[in-house]
């Protein structure tokens, strides 16, 4: 990741040189996923999409956008505007602010009819879009007045600024509550982080049309990128982290386990206390902790094992401590978690480090952390971990990667790989699509990017609208053995188009690789082309960067290849015979 575009970032930079760092981007790499996104404005919005495209595409997200004429976002969501349907967008934000509230309460106004009335408006906007366009919205939410006519009674006072827009945000986040594929921009808080004033200075709305500084463009941008990325699957998994002056102030080899700054005696072990509670919060998401530590073992335990100490040994997945590079370890980590390393962020406190591993791991975001009191400022403000969806896999992900070193394990004891498999006591649940899982199904699909053929994308509307269509076959799998369950890990979307079973989507959570979960999945998809009368399975692999393992998936299937380009895309094809013999020998597949 271009290390100009994290946080802590210089606003003055990116806007200067935008065209600049577009063209470094776009020459860092061509395995970008192309999306449409619609900007909807109440105010000039030109720039908001130039820096947005640079937050983008430095999470690998390659955008295309309409944006509307000035002020415009109302007409082009409630009425028919053939441009917009043409363009087809993928995102649809409402880009507005606290200048396009129609109406302030006066103190002879009914406040809460003029509150009613505003909601309203807007939901009006939000439902049209959604049964126009059927794809997720981003409306900002609005930020406090830039004066206070009643002073600190506007707080309190119904007929208040202050009062009106903070019961006007608790009704969109009601609404946000209650509806699926509707997310809140929350400006209300940026533009507090930002400090109001200056976001608020009016001298850029009335010289350039601008709802904000012109300066803090970039902070807006990057916060709509998070969501958007989040929404796609481009969310990192977990932390990998320094020990000695990042987890703890000192060099534990050094000063040993009673010289460390942790705990509640002094202000610096306050900081590195309040920053391990902050780290250990994550685990609540699922975010997986790891340690990455040129450190003697036994010293990297002892430092957990401090009585002060907020984390300990069981809140971490991988414990690399060691003197080897740190880059290899972390190559390890990732590598022994089954995941890409740029799904992973590096912490530490020294510059060197940060630099050998995100030169040696391409796409490894390695923030500047700055002094040990900003530690928690530059990974929050980062927005690593966006929450956009939070399934209960989601919740038990640190649960299921300790099952996983487990499993290890246990293979490592075994001479026959078969043995090993049955050993697990495996046991399947593959279905249709089912509406409790819509959301994780939408989610994995835009996760996956080892084992997934085909790399298409779809939202939550998307898979909704394929779950209820005859003309597809549809399957979600989920594993269950001995060390617990693994979730619903692989699913599959299949287009019936004239009597032919056309593969739009396979994919598996690298977490169960060589099970023989996806020889299960085939079993029960030619099972389901049978009851159709599908005599025929299309099957496609489109090559990425990271998507090499699964090159020869469809020949292990028993699939002929049928045509091959210049790119290395490839079309296979599966006759289903009356003989078919079921693949699958070690998993029970439950009804």
């Amino acid at each position: 990741m271009l290390k100009e575009l994290l946080y802590p970032f210089d606003p003055n930079y990116i806007l200067e040189n935008k065209r600049k760092i577009k063209k470094t981007l776009l020459g860092q790499s061509d395995a970008f996923i192309e999306k449409k996104i619609a900007i909807l404005g109440g105010y000039t919005t030109a720039a908001v999409k130039q820096i947005m495209e640079l937050f983008l595409l430095n999470n690998g997200i390659k955008p295309s956008f309409y944006e509307s004429e000035y002020n415009k976002f109302y007409e082009d969501a409630l009425f028919d505007n053939p441009q917009l349907e043409g363009f087809g967008p993928d995102i649809i934000y409402v880009c507005t602010s606290n200048r396009n509230i129609t109406r302030y309460p006066s103190l002879n106004d009914d406040a809460q009819a003029l509150l009613k009335n505003e909601i309203e408006k807007y939901q009006r906007i939000w439902d049209s879009l959604k049964s126009r366009y059927h794809c997720p919205i981003i409306q900002n939410n609005f930020e406090l007045p830039y004066y206070r006519l009643m002073g600190n009674k506007e707080a309190s006072d119904v007929h208040g600024k202050v009062n009106f827009i903070t019961r006007l945000n608790l009704l969109m986040d009601e609404y946000a509550q209650e509806n699926e594929n509707f997310y809140i921009c929350d400006i209300n808080y940026l533009s507090a982080d930002y400090g109001l004033k200056n976001w608020s200075d009016p001298f850029y709305f009335h010289m350039y049309k601008y709802a904000l500084n012109v300066n803090a463009i970039p902070y807006l941008s990057f916060n709509v990128a998070n969501i958007i990325k989040s929404l796609f699957g481009k969310n990192k998994k977990g932390f990998v982290l320094d020990l000695d002056n990042t987890l703890w102030g000192g060099v534990i080899g050094d000063d040993g386990v009673e010289g460390i700054k942790v705990g509640p005696e002094e202000s610096e072990g306050q900081v590195y206390s309040e920053f391990q509670r902050y780290l250990k919060e994550h685990k609540q998401l699922g975010i997986i902790l790891n340690i990455d530590s040129k450190n003697d073992y036994e010293n990297a335990i002892a430092g957990l094992k401090h009585p002060d100490s907020e984390l300990s040994e069981d809140d971490f997945v991988e414990i690399k401590a060691n003197w080897e590079p740190k880059d290899r370890n972390f190559a390890d980590i990732a590598n022994e978690l089954t995941l890409l390393p740029e799904s992973l962020v590096f912490v530490d406190d020294n510059p060197a480090e940060r630099h050998i591993v995100s030169e040696q791991l391409k796409g490894v975001a390695a923030p500047e952390l700055g002094s040990a009191e900003h530690y928690i400022e530059v990974l929050d403000r980062n927005g690593f971990f966006e929450v956009t969806t939070l399934s209960k896999d989601d919740l038990k992900r640190n649960e299921m990667y300790k099952q996983n070193i487990e499993r290890a394990k246990a293979e490592s004891s075994f001479s026959n790989y078969k043995d090993y498999l049955l050993s697990l006591d495996m046991k399947g649940i593959i279905k249709p699509f089912e509406p409790m899982y819509i959301e994780r199904i939408s989610q994995l699909s835009n996760k996956s990017n080892q084992f997934n053929l085909t790399t298409h994308r779809y939202t939550v509307s998307d898979i909704e609208k394929i779950a209820t269509d005859e003309n597809y076959i549809t399957l979600y799998g989920k594993l269950i053995d001995r060390f617990g369950d693994n979730g619903l890990v692989s699913v599959v979307i299949g287009h019936i188009v004239e009597g032919v079973c056309d593969m739009d989507l396979w994919i598996m959570s690298c977490r169960v690789l060589k099970r023989d979960l996806e020889f299960a999945m085939m079993d029960e998809l030619v099972k389901r082309c049978k009851e159709k009368g599908i005599r025929k399975i299309v099957g496609h692999y489109y090559p990425t960067a990271k998507n090499n393992m699964v090159k020869e998936f469809y020949a292990l299937q028993g699939f002929t290849k049928i045509a091959e380009d210049e790119k290395g895309n490839t079309d296979w094809e599966f006759v289903i015979s009356d003989d078919y013999k079921l693949k699958n020998e070690v998993i029970t597949i439950q009804e």
